[in-house]
C-alpha cells in the first residue's frame, strides 16, 4: 500500500508530462502535412537508391 502513495504521484506527473509535450507538438504544426505521406507512397522515388 505504501507503493502506491509513490507511484500514483508519479504517474500522474509523467502523464502531465506527456499532455503537455503533445499540447507543444499540436501547437508547433507539427501534425500539419497530411497530404505528404499519402503522395511520397505512390511515389516512384525509393529512399534505397538516393539522389546524388
Amino acid at each position: 500500500m505504501n507503493v502506491l502513495v509513490f507511484l500514483i504521484p508519479v504517474s500522474l506527473f509523467l502523464g502531465g508530462l506527456g499532455l503537455l509535450f503533445f499540447v507543444y507538438t499540436v501547437r508547433s504544426d507539427q501534425y500539419d502535412d497530411p497530404e505528404g505521406d499519402a503522395r511520397r507512397i505512390l511515389s516512384d522515388e525509393y529512399d534505397d537508391h538516393p539522389k546524388q
